[in-house]
């Protein structure tokens, strides 16, 4: 192990030094200041004779008089199954006041990519508690599935509900229990927002079964690029080794690629779309691709990275690459919060791609998927009519068209509405949905099987009495 004391600039979160051997891209690195402290950082390029190093804790107090040590090694997770109900920094370093970790092994953050032949297919049902997702977008294990969202809409809260909701239902597992854990990685997150997200874990218990990384504002940008590798990478030796399904949530990843955009700025690159690097795609699918399932594990790894729209703008290049790399996405929208529907769901952008082969006969239930599909053609249909009504009026509409309208604002006001504390299971969900297609006609449920119209169909009492009276 060299020591250098070549640093020949110093460029917001980097650090330039000589060097006169090769050094490893990623390798860690330590700088000791004048003052004594030691700071670590990471090659983020190498080239001969120089390389570029960004520093996690920041380059404050940094001169070109402090030592550079390369260690020869990339930065390691160190993991164990005792992680789970311990709260740690950006970096990996416990922040609860806990004993310190002591590690069955230490993995490389980067992880190791999945061998697309090894890979299961994902078709497994995940209970998230949240009938906008289990009826409409429903997730299942492996899957990565964003939520889009905006500034100032709850979508922390949603996370939070998701955190501590969702399960593995007993009914659909395969065997004897592959537990279920939480991984929950924060970045940018403000102190408030912190204080609230533990407040939640500690109030609700969900903390012994979730292992946390906080990444605050005020933290480095640097450590941002190194949170979500640590929580992934926590999450694939709890599944891959330890058997459990884990669900990851990372949030914000809009402050991720922010981060991103930061780096490039201070290495000078030549900028991407909005000035965002060129290479952010890449370095967003090297997260988002390490969701999945592996031949012969019990274990499994799902994401849902939870990102805000700079302007609400679904174009805009984080959600447009999340969209092409991820398997749907579930859409927050303003309108809805701003009636107070709780969670702000709009189902008719959201689209979970894997749905169809997680629902059904042995998964969910057989009917799961035909009120789901008829649910969101009324919806759809209810929606249209909304914009029609504001032309001609109520008044001149059919009485189809009326119960259309009706189910529109049932759907909205008792399907998606559901508050941040409530759980509902999958059953639960789907007798919600009956109990709004029972308000349409027969003949308009176009998209379910006549068999299960017959069995779960609610006729009208009244109606009932005058079918009967009339026999």
């Amino acid at each position: 192990m060299k020591e250098y004391q070549t640093i020949t600039e110093i460029s917001g979160p980097l650090v330039f030094a000589e060097v006169d051997e090769p050094v490893g891209y990623d390798e860690i690195v330590e700088i000791e200041t004048e003052d004594g402290r030691t700071l670590r950082g990471q090659v983020l390029e190498s080239s001969e004779g120089i390389v570029s190093i960004q520093v996690f804790e920041g380059t404050g107090g940094i001169d070109r008089n402090a030592s550079v040590r390369f260690l020869g090694e990339t930065m390691k997770m160190p993991v164990t199954e005792d992680l789970l109900g311990r709260v740690l920094d950006g970096s990996g370093n416990p922040i609860d006041g806990g004993p310190e970790i002591v590690p069955d092994d230490r993995q490389d953050i980067v992880g190791k990519a999945i061998n697309p032949y090894s890979r299961e297919y994902p078709e497994e049902f995940i209970q998230t508690g949240v009938s906008a997702i289990d009826g409409m977008n429903t997730l299942v294990r492996g899957q990565k599935l964003p939520i889009f969202s905006g500034s100032g809409l709850p979508h922390n809260e949603l996370a939070l509900q998701i955190a501590r909701q969702a399960t593995v239902p007993e009914e659909d597992e395969e065997g004897e229990g592959s537990e279920f854990a939480v991984i929950f990685g924060a970045m940018g997150i403000t102190a408030e927002e912190a204080n609230e997200f533990m407040d939640d874990f500690e109030r609700t218990g969900a903390l012994e079964r979730s292992v946390v990384f906080m990444n605050l504002a005020d933290d480095p940008a640097v450590e941002r690029q190194v949170t979500p590798r640590l929580a992934l990478t926590t999450a694939e030796y709890l599944a891959f080794e330890k058997d459990y399904h884990v669900l990851v949530i990372l949030t914000d990843m809009t402050n991720y690629c922010e981060a991103l955009r930061e780096i490039g700025a201070a290495r000078e690159e030549v900028p991407g779309r909005r000035g965002y690097p060129g290479y952010m795609y890449t370095d967003l699918a090297q997260l988002y691709e390490r969701a999945g399932r592996i031949e012969g594990k019990e274990g499994s790894v799902t994401q849902i990275p939870i990102l805000t729209m700079p302007g609400d703008d679904d174009t805009h290049p984080i959600p447009d690459l999340t969209g092409y790399i991820t398997e749907g996405q579930i859409m927050m929208d303003r309108d809805l919060n701003s009636q107070g529907i709780e969670p702000p769901v709009n189902v008719l952008p959201s689209l979970s791609r894997l749905m169809d082969d997680g629902i059904g006969e042995g998964l969910t239930r057989e009917d799961h998927g035909d009120v789901s599909d008829q649910m969101y053609a009324a919806y759809a249909e209810g929606e249209d009519l909304r914009d029609l009504v504001n032309i001609v009026g109520r008044e001149a509409l059919s009485e189809r068209d009326n119960k259309f309208l009706d189910f529109a604002d049932r759907f909205e006001e008792e399907f998606v509405q559901q508050g941040y504390d409530t759980n509902r299971s999958i059953d639960e969900t789907l007798e919600i949905g009956w109990d709004l297609l029972s308000d349409l006609p027969k003949e308009a449920l176009n998209r379910i099987d006549e068999e299960l119209i017959a069995e779960h169909y609610r006729e009208d009492e009244s109606e009932a009495a005058e079918v009967t009276a009339d026999d």
